[in-house]
């Protein structure tokens, strides 16, 4: 059977895999508008809230490689489309959760579906369409990150209002059914297998998840231990040693769960590193913004989702004509000029006051909107364009595995920083809650958050103009096979 009988319908199987990424997407930008009303219903802080966010993306960089790598050995439209219901029935769990311990197990088993619907999107979208249609097709995708991050703050705000926050994880369970039950026609042949082999190399993704977990888990604690507490240095401890005993196993395994030799590849590597730089700053003002909007210019949690929606808005027009665009003049100029664009409006979100019209601050984030609609689409066809056929849904697990992680780095650090910076002016632990007792303190430690943020916007343009070798990709491609 050839890859074209297999991928015959090649719009509709998009259409599917725009199903599971409008599901994932919607469900993360409806947690996080619905942080500061879980704060308050739940009786914890900021520090304790950012867990229903944090363990979600934790978990899912826990799985992502090691599923990539499942996919190319069994398929990966039967990987995929199971995600749907594992992501359906964990958030039906949510949806039920009556303590805040439950809600992050749930959290858990939601992140697992959305890890198989993750690692396979951009593979399968990749095999399916050639090159010359590539950028156009992932910009169709990233223009359904943007719809369903458009519609989850509007639409949260007013589930929220009307019904509480358990609502807001109800939305998925039908789009989750309707998704498994297309995808069972969709991809009843999506199963042929890339790599011809059984062997699966379980003792490096063991140490693959002690590793990325001990390491996240103890930069998002470090802040509440202390950063030279024995604890935190003991999570590091233990991470750097399984980190190298991981690479030292890939190095060595025939079958590697993670096949570092995608990262001589220039493209795929200057991609990496800068998409893991672009989310690790944009969520700075995923988590963070909405305690502003509602603690500091006291705004309704509607007014807050419809003034959020404004960067997701932007992105939804700007991603597929950037995708376009980039499947004729290539990635470095759009790649490079989104990331200048959201540091200028990081930089800019460094003017906003005590008093501020909301649709003020909905402009200055609409250019997060145009800055990271220039940038995705292109970055992401020129990651999965540099790979060979057969390590698709590796180098997509990876690449999804960078943005999860840049997102968990930017919400940890992000809170670390304000709250350090909340300490250093006040000389007192100052817990962030639904309510903001000292907002001129809370906003002067925003615009610290907002001025690093700009900086790691600049460092991942430097690193996005070292991929102007990739007119070389398919050689360095082929070296890696």
């Amino acid at each position: 059977m050839n890859e074209t009988s297999i991928w015959k319908n090649k719009w509709f199987i998009l259409a599917n895999v725009c199903v599971g990424t409008f599901m994932a997407t919607l469900d993360g930008s409806i947690a996080n508008v619905a942080l500061p009303t879980m704060s308050h219903a739940l009786h914890v802080h900021l520090q304790e809230i950012q867990w229903v966010v944090t363990a979600y993306l934790l978990t899912i960089c826990a799985w992502l490689p090691i599923v990539g790598k499942l996919a190319d050995m069994f398929g990966r439209g039967r990987l995929y489309n199971f995600g749907f219901l594992v992501f359906a029935m964990g958030s039906a769990l949510c949806a039920l959760s009556g303590s805040y311990v439950w809600l992050i197990l749930s959290r858990i088993l939601q992140a697992f579906g959305a890890s198989l619907l993750m690692a396979n999107s951009q593979a399968i979208v990749s095999a399916t369409f050639p090159g010359s249609e590539r950028g156009r097709a992932l910009g169709v995708t990233g223009a359904m990150v943007s719809v369903g991050s458009l519609t989850g703050p509007a639409l949260g705000g007013i589930l929220i209002a009307a019904f509480g926050w358990s609502s807001i994880f109800w939305i998925n369970v039908p789009i989750g059914v309707l998704g498994f039950l297309v995808g069972t026609q969709t991809f009843r042949r999506q199963t042929k297998r890339q790599l011809e082999t059984n062997y699966f190399d379980w003792a490096g993704s063991m140490l693959f998840m002690i590793a990325i977990i001990s390491l996240l888990y103890t930069v998002s604690n470090a802040d509440t231990w202390g950063w030279g507490s024995e604890l935190t240095l003991l999570g590091f401890f233990i991470s750097i040693v399984a980190w190298v005993l991981f690479v030292w196993r890939q190095l060595r395994a025939s079958q590697p769960v993670v096949d570092l030799r995608l990262y001589k590849i220039n493209a795929f590597r200057a991609g990496s590193i800068a998409a893991l730089l672009s989310f690790v700053s944009l969520f700075c003002t995923n988590v963070l913004m909405p305690f502003y909007l509602e603690g500091v210019l006291h705004l309704d949690t509607r007014v807050t989702g419809y003034t959020m929606a404004a960067y997701p808005l932007t992105m939804a027009f700007v991603a597929p004509f950037s995708g376009w665009l980039s499947d004729r003049i290539g990635p470095l100029f759009l790649t490079t000029g989104g990331l200048c664009v959201n540091a200028l409006g990081f930089a800019l979100l460094n003017t906003l006051g005590l008093y501020e019209r909301a649709i003020s601050v909905a402009l200055l984030l609409a250019m997060f909107g145009l800055g990271q609609g220039m940038f995705q689409s292109p970055n992401n066809s020129s990651v999965m364009g540099a790979v060979p056929r057969e390590r698709l849904g590796t180098a997509g697990g990876l690449n999804a595995l960078v943005r999860n992680i840049g997102m968990i780095l930017g919400i940890t650090l992000s809170v670390s920083l304000l709250s350090w910076r909340l300490h250093q002016m006040t000389g007192k632990i100052v817990p962030v809650g639904a309510q903001i007792s000292q907002p001129m303190d809370f906003l002067a430690a925003l615009h610290t958050v907002f001025w690093s943020a700009s900086a790691v916007c600049v460092l991942g343009a430097l690193f996005s103009i070292t991929r102007a070798g990739a007119r070389n990709q398919k050689l360095s491609s082929a070296e890696a096979r």
